[in-house]
């Protein structure tokens, strides 16, 4: 594996402080790929025989059930997937395939383990970044269950907003993708943009605009408690 992938790896926090001899021997089995867009990597109900690490490009996270498929999240540069099933050895609860061109680094689950049990700062780690998922799942469950659907577009837009630092920004996906993930059908997303238009919401494709933040705001009642994805 090129150095410039390891030094990426190793500034991760899951990775960062772990004695630098363990680091090494994670290394030791681990490989790169590369991998086209629209390309399945996980299933959800198999076994975790890697641990995921995005270098370059993006990856959905997805579940399906009846028929039918929802996007859970989307991960990108540089980030793991999914760590709880690679740590417990239980099956993937979600599938994931790539979104772009994307480079993925794979460490054996099995390698994973047998460093956590003899590298407490890496141990430290994994519960810290576990932690943070489990406390990112319950504001995603309070944002879906106590906001209508025009809010939670309403609050998604104010978090990219935040993110980009101008009124003025570009969805970072398909407009489906982002339906499935606020839990909207995609004719109910197109309504809820047009309902936006009376708070200054400007829509042209893909590029938004928020003319009016502040009125935007007042509707949409951020709370830290729900919308501080990072805490």
């Amino acid at each position: 594996m090129p150095e410039s992938y390891r030094e990426d790896i190793r500034n991760l926090d899951l990775f960062r402080e772990m004695e630098r001899a363990n680091f090494k021997s994670l290394m030791r089995g681990a490989y790169v790929q590369n991998f086209p867009p629209r390309i399945d990597l996980i299933q959800e109900g198999d076994t975790p025989d890697f641990l995921h690490v995005v270098l370059t490009g993006s990856v959905d996270l997805f579940s399906s059930w009846n028929g039918r498929e929802t996007s859970m999240a989307t991960v990108r540069p540089v980030s793991t997937f999914i760590l709880a099933a690679s740590v417990k050895d239980a099956p993937y609860l979600m599938s994931a395939r790539t979104l772009e061109k994307s480079r993925i680094v794979l460490l054996p689950s099995e390698d994973v383990r047998a460093i956590f049990d003899i590298d407490h700062m890496f141990a430290r780690a994994i519960v810290t970044e576990l932690a943070q998922c489990y406390r990112a799942v319950v504001k995603n469950t309070k944002d879906l269950k106590l906001r209508t659907s025009l809010e939670r577009l309403a609050n998604y837009l104010l978090r990219e907003r935040g993110r980009e630092g101008a009124d003025f920004f570009t969805l970072r996906m398909e407009k489906r993708r982002l339906a499935s993930t606020l839990g909207m059908t995609p004719e109910n997303l197109s309504r809820a943009f047009k309902a936006l238009e009376a708070y200054g919401v400007q829509v042209n494709g893909n590029r938004i605009t928020l003319t009016d933040p502040d009125d935007l705001t007042g509707f949409a009642k951020p709370s830290p408690l729900i919308d501080d994805r990072r805490a």
